[in-house]
């Protein structure tokens, strides 16, 4: 019913260089925006994508979901329709930033012994040791792994850029020892074991998950969480932040200043100004 607008979506995107993924969920959010209003495209409005965004807003729903219907009907609006969007009067939600849960070093050790099955564990130890996404994990190549220069290429990336990361020697001595016993995979290097092609982020998060509860660990976790955790410990082990911005291949300075927050580093040392007030008798 809607294949014209999701043709045009598509020839749009492909200007802007954007993912397939950001197409199809530009789609689908505009795809519902339609069938709720129920109108003919020629006779949308700005009033019709306000007022189903107000509406959206008004049911209580998150900011990143609101947030995806936004993304995707402003681009409906602005690329396919061609009209005037002021983002003033109809704009984004503000997302509440949490603090990343991090796991510490012995933890993260715990949960990398805690996974018998051989695959699994050099997956995880990857993204920890390097700090990488799980979608940059599944998609890594066995020519990605250079020995050599103990470091990771990782190519297309969530913000487009290609960028090295580090190889821990550990890890390296993992992936050999998986190499060899698992196949000896020249393409993909985690490949799937019933197509070949690359693993569902679902099902690394849900063995991820297995492993931090067989290590005994309550804490509300992800796959992500190695990527915050291996950011981190490097803050904690002294690197700068600049460096550490470089290998997560963060776009945004802040972004990478987020693990301040949560690093014990920025605490360790730091004087309360009360205890700077000799005089003060409590």
């Amino acid at each position: 019913m809607y294949e014209d607008i999701l043709l045009n979506m598509k020839n749009h995107a492909e200007k802007k260089n954007l993912r397939e993924s950001t197409v199809h969920s530009y789609f689908s959010a505009t795809k519902y925006f339609l069938n709720f209003t129920n109108k003919q495209i020629s006779d949308l409005t700005i009033e019709d994508a306000d007022a189903f965004l107000t509406a959206k807003r008004l049911d209580g729903i998150s900011p990143q979901t609101y947030n995806f219907y936004y993304s995707g009907i402003h681009f409906f609006y602005k690329k396919i329709l061609k009209l005037n969007w002021d983002e003033e009067e109809i704009s984004r939600m503000r997302r509440t930033r949490k603090l990343p849960v991090i796991l510490s070093p012995q933890e993260m050790a715990t949960v990398i012994q805690a996974t018998s099955n051989l695959k699994h564990k050099a997956m995880i130890s990857t993204m920890y040791s390097s700090g990488l996404r799980v979608s940059e994990m599944t998609h890594l190549h066995y020519d990605d792994i250079s020995r050599k220069n103990c470091s990771i290429h990782v190519r297309d990336s969530k913000n487009r850029w290609d960028r090295y990361t580090i190889l821990s020697q550990k890890n390296l001595e993992l992936l050999t020892q998986y190499w060899y016993q698992c196949g000896r995979p020249k393409g993909i290097l985690f490949p799937s074991s019933s197509t070949g092609s690359y693993l569902t982020t679902d099902g690394v998060n849900q063995f991820f998950k297995a492993s931090v509860k067989k290590a005994g660990i309550q804490k509300k976790v992800s796959t992500h969480t190695c990527r915050h955790s291996f950011a981190s410990h490097l803050l904690e082990a002294g690197t700068d932040l600049r460096y550490i911005q470089a290998l997560l291949g963060h776009k945004d300075p802040s972004s990478t200043e987020l693990y301040l927050h949560v690093s014990n580093k920025t605490l360790m040392g730091v004087q309360s100004p009360l205890d700077l007030l000799a005089e003060v008798v409590l």
